[in-house]
């Protein structure tokens, strides 16, 4: 029996980050509960993931080798058969797209309690998750009946799994029924992607309505390229369309965790911070000495931005 099954995520031939971050919270209730951890890799190369997600903390990596990207029927009927097999008592799931997918599913397959967009757990006695209400303004603590759940954790929340690991990796026949494949995956386009990836960058410049116009946006792009960053933005400069959707941070937009987040004319909304606040070292540059983005930075900069990002930008030349 494995105590802890948790899901980890693939798209185009990479492993997500959120695979590793589902495992370090699949580690933290295995701990709580004194059982092992397995985590579970369907379709595209198995082996060569496997490998990838042998890291601390792993006892078992289970292969599923069917499809090639995600598929509803195919992981759906991949996981139950995991879950029927291993009998664990919690699994564990990304919340995305593909995990909020298929966990209803699984969930009503094995009876459970299903517990979304879980942003802390305890499970030192019965299983105590946190989540965020209204819009991030709260949050609520829920204890969840019985001794059995599934659960998917948001992105960015908890630390990715590394290491070297010593995990036990089996291919696992999961004996899926082709009738019940009602849908064909013919390949992935990333809608509205734009020329970057946010999510991937190292190093953002984000920016908020202190900007006040579109043409003030040079001076950013110049920090930016000075820092060899990425540009990001809050939901004001999206929509005033001075730049794309894809460039969003935050609950409507993208969850990031650079090394680095400049937040430039940035207030620090809690719609905001739930994108970005798992970034390694965040600096605010704000002229409000009680803006809330303060809460959270590591470092700041109480000036005008239009005085401070051009002397920024002539350092970093």
């Amino acid at each position: 029996m494995s105590d802890v099954l948790a899901v980890t995520e693939h798209r185009q031939g990479e492993l997500r980050d959120v695979s590793f971050e589902v495992t370090t919270a699949g580690r933290q209730l295995a701990d709580a509960t004194g059982g092992e951890l397995a985590l579970a890799v369907i379709g595209g190369d198995v082996d060569a993931y496997a490998g990838q997600l042998d890291v601390e903390g792993v006892d078992a990596v289970y292969t599923v080798a069917e499809g090639d990207e995600f598929n509803h029927d195919v992981y759906t009927q991949a996981i139950e058969a995991l879950a029927d097999d291993l009998d664990p008592q919690y699994v564990v799931a990304p919340h995305t797209v593909n995990g909020l997918d298929y966990a209803p599913a699984v969930a009503q397959h094995l009876a459970v309690p299903l517990v979304t967009d879980v942003i802390e757990f305890d499970a030192s006695g019965g299983l105590a998750v946190t989540r965020e209400l209204y819009g991030g303004k709260t949050e609520a603590g829920i204890d969840v009946e019985g001794d059995r759940a599934m659960v998917t954790i948001r992105p960015g929340e908890w630390e990715p799994a590394g290491g070297d690991g010593d995990a036990r990796v089996e291919a696992f026949d999961a004996d899926i029924d082709d009738d019940a494949v009602r849908s064909t995956v013919s390949g992935f386009e990333a809608v509205g992607a734009g020329d970057v990836d946010i999510s991937e960058a190292e190093v953002l410049v984000s920016v908020g309505r202190g900007i006040e116009e579109e043409d003030n946006l040079d001076i950013i792009f110049e920090l930016a390229d000075a820092l060899d960053a990425t540009v990001s933005a809050s939901r004001p400069i999206v929509d005033n369309e001075w730049l794309p959707q894809d460039r969003q941070v935050g609950q409507s937009g993208k969850t990031v965790t650079p090394e680095v987040y400049i937040a430039i004319g940035i207030s620090g909304a809690v719609q905001h911070v739930a994108g970005m606040k798992g970034s390694e070292t965040i600096v605010a540059i704000n002229n409000d000495p009680s803006a809330p983005i303060y809460d959270i930075a590591d470092y700041g900069i109480v000036n005008d931005l239009f005085d401070v990002v051009p002397a920024l930008t002539e350092q970093f030349q």
